[in-house]
């Protein structure tokens, strides 16, 4: 018997489903709900709780807490690309008069921008939004903790900000820009800023029996932006396809790989857990696997999305417990499984159509010093640049149309290749950002930098 492509395979499916049963005994969760994604579709739903019955299915809505932040980003990467801000732009170009504008707005959106974590007291977690009614309800009278821009300082009252920069260049309630903008067009149509039967209820499980005490599901108000949104499993799995590929009538691929790309200084333990913050979402590095998303929280409830670009595989964990399962270890767990068991199968090698012979001339080995590196020309019609053995600095770059070439990762990000000719037309060298790459180790026919000794390469008798 076969299985068609598009289905997990026995085994596999088991394998999740004791995963998240684990998850929900050990993490004494009332119910745990999840979903995996493959090739942008979903292709599996688990759920486990402790009430006899029916469980929640994928149209059960749980809430997400802090990916809402991934969708305000979503909407502010919008703004951008239609060119009504700059992610450099300060603030208060925008937004004047909150006490912070000199924070850029990409500092807001990788939490760079020195603000305070929270909102002041009362905790806004579990108090109605009304009691701060206005931004300067929610930044407080010291809203500045650190110096902008200087490290990754974690900030809802930043995204508060962001959501107030969407409202006021869009001239509609943040609420009202998101669905129009994002979940209707994705099909999002069980996601909202308000509970919507049916829905789980958010529980506190006592530390040290096992009984409940219900959470309170407040409207957060203006901190909204920051953490408001229920959402199901079937929601988020088409958010997380979104996130994965893109989708022009919202966000196109390019702006997304800049969302999800490093943009905060870590912090040193974040170094040694392999944690960065992005743009609206986060990057983590899990058993040995790179792993994209936000997790959430907010009383009553814990979230996570996370997906792994490499594997083609994204999760989604969804928990009714203040605190229990650690969804974002779960979540990792769920894309390991579905990512080894059944391996993402490559698309077939296939030859150029057609390759410019002077770009083919350029193929093969060179050095740069006495470091040996390999110039190779893939289908894409990208060049790559890597080292010959072990490690070192490696990038691809896009051809610019003018015979050059601009590096796209790493250390050559943005850095310009060219090869310079000889009159004859022949290639003497490389030209990289001031490195010179030549075909034999200092090649003293090429203008190799502080020139090459004359006696050439020696022994020592």
């Amino acid at each position: 018997m076969t299985t068609p492509q598009d289905e997990l395979l026995p085994a596999t499916r088991r394998a999740l489903l004791h995963r998240i049963a684990v998850a929900q005994s050990e993490g004494r969760a009332p119910s745990l709900v999840a979903a995996v994604v493959r090739d942008g579709r979903r292709v599996w739903h688990g759920a486990r709780t402790s009430v006899d019955g029916h469980g929640p299915d994928e149209n059960t809505q749980y809430r997400i807490g802090s990916i809402t932040k991934t969708f305000t980003a979503v909407l502010v990467l919008r703004l951008r690309d239609e060119g009504l801000l700059d992610l450099s732009d300060p603030l208060e170009k925008h937004l004047p008069g909150t006490g912070v504008g000199e924070a850029a707005i990409a500092d807001l959106l990788a939490h760079t921008g020195g603000l305070a974590a929270e909102s002041p007291a009362p905790w806004w977690e579990r108090t109605p939004g009304t009691l701060r009614p206005e931004l300067s309800d929610v930044l407080g009278e010291r809203p500045l903790v650190h110096p902008v821009g200087r490290r990754f300082h974690y900030s809802n009252p930043g995204y508060t900000l962001l959501g107030a920069l969407v409202e006021k260049l869009r001239g509609a309630p943040w609420e009202e820009v998101l669905r129009r903008e994002v979940l209707e067009p994705l099909g999002l149509h069980r996601t909202s800023a308000r509970p919507q039967a049916p829905h789980a209820g958010g529980w506190a499980v006592h530390p040290w029996a096992d009984v409940l005490l219900p959470e309170p599901a407040e409207d957060l108000g203006r901190m909204a932006p920051a953490g408001q949104l229920w959402s199901t499993t079937g929601d988020l799995a088409r958010f997380a396809a979104f996130l994965a590929k893109g989708d022009d009538r919202v966000l196109g691929a390019a702006s997304l790989h800049e969302m999800r790309t490093p943009a905060a200084p870590p912090e040193a333990v974040d170094v040694a857990t392999g944690y960065a913050y992005c743009l609206g979402l986060e990057l983590r590095r899990m058993d040995g696997r790179l792993l994209v998303g936000h997790t959430g929280s907010l009383p009553g409830f814990l979230a996570c999305l996370t997906f792994s670009p490499a594997d083609d595989v994204a999760a989604v964990v969804l928990a009714n417990c203040t605190q229990g399962p650690l969804v974002s270890t779960v979540g990792a767990a769920l894309v390991g499984i579905v990512a080894e068991a059944e391996p993402r199968i490559p698309e077939p090698w296939r030859p150029l159509r057609e390759v410019d012979p002077a770009v083919l001339e350029l193929a093969g080995q060179w050095y740069w010093g006495t470091q040996g590196v390999a110039l190779r020309i893939t289908a894409d019609g990208l060049v790559s640049l890597e080292p010959l053995s072990g490690t070192g600095r490696r990038s691809r770059f896009r051809a610019n149309g003018d015979g050059t070439w601009t590096g796209l990762e790493g250390y050559y990000a943005g850095e310009v290749l060219r090869a310079a000719r000889r009159p004859d037309g022949t290639v003497s060298h490389l030209d990289l950002g001031s490195f010179v790459f030549t075909r034999q180790p200092y090649d003293e026919t090429a203008p190799v930098p502080g020139g090459v000794d004359a006696e050439g390469w020696r022994g020592i008798g």
